[in-house]
């Protein structure tokens, strides 16, 4: 546990991982791997390519098993005898924003948007219609629902990705490179709309991403992977992180200097 925290603030976090491995194979890409986030919180995961952020993210969200350690979300231990049972309760409560968005081409932004009500619920279909209606009216996309993803921009596509990540009210949304190929500026408002889904919801986000702006913009605290330490090399507010940290590979992140690159690489040469 770090400074100021106890054992209840731990054990009361909506996401836990106690010497979590994780790998495919005999291939392991994280070992050791313990933290936990708190309910409301914004956590995002970063560290350079390859070092195991969307590994991380297949194991908290059930998609690959964990070769050992333990893992909580959302209250249920996905690690165990009882992982498909915990697994079904848990996708009732998170949301996932995919990289690529992940909408079904041959479906419209409202079908799209309705699919895990439809999978997950028994409601009827004028209130699915209704909470449809909502969801993409809460990103902007309202006038949008008849449309097919591929007649709408990336920004306007992530963000009908959003609204059916969070169709279901869920505790928790994780998001994986929300950023990934699109403009600073549309970037910019996704990240303003993660953060106003914070505060009138009061969703945890835990997010992946290397955008140092998004970092910046939106996140309480940061936990930092590195692929040769198979792990965890620093946690903090990223502010802290990047004024604060004496790491070479945690200012080099930080600060994309090419010299502080050239010394991050160095520090793990024999």
């Amino acid at each position: 546990m770090k400074r100021n925290e106890t054992r209840s603030d731990v054990e009361e976090a909506v996401i836990r991982t106690e010497n979590l491995t994780v790998g495919y194979g005999e291939t392991v890409v994280l070992q050791g791997v313990t933290f936990h986030v708190a309910k409301g919180e914004i956590v995002t995961i970063l560290g350079g390519s390859g070092c195991g952020k969307s590994t991380l993210l297949k194991a908290l969200i059930g998609l690959i098993p964990p070769l050992g350690g333990s893992v909580w979300v959302a209250g249920h231990p996905i690690v165990g005898p009882d992982r498909q049972e915990a697994l079904e309760a848990v996708r009732r409560k998170i949301g996932v924003l995919f990289q690529s968005g992940a909408l079904l081409g041959s479906f419209t932004l409202a079908d799209n948007v309705a699919l895990p009500l439809e999978e997950f619920t028994d409601l009827p279909k004028a209130l699915i219609d209704e909470i449809v209606h909502t969801k993409l009216a809460a990103v902007g996309l309202a006038d949008y629902a008849q449309y097919m993803p591929m007649e709408l921009s990336g920004g306007m596509r992530k963000r009908a990705a959003l609204a059916r990540a969070m169709a279901l009210d869920p505790e928790i949304l994780f998001c994986d490179e929300p950023s990934a190929g699109l403009d600073p500026v549309t970037a910019a408002e996704l990240d303003t709309l993660l953060l106003q889904l914070n505060e009138a919801l009061g969703i945890t986000l835990v997010v992946i991403t290397h955008e140092l702006a998004s970092i910046l913009a939106i996140s309480q605290r940061s936990i930092m992977l590195d692929s040769e330490a198979k792990g965890i090399i620093a946690q903090g507010s990223p502010r802290d992180l990047q004024e604060k940290s004496t790491d070479p590979k945690v200012l080099a992140f930080f600060h994309r200097n090419p010299s502080l690159l050239a010394q991050a690489a160095g520090s793990t040469t024999p």
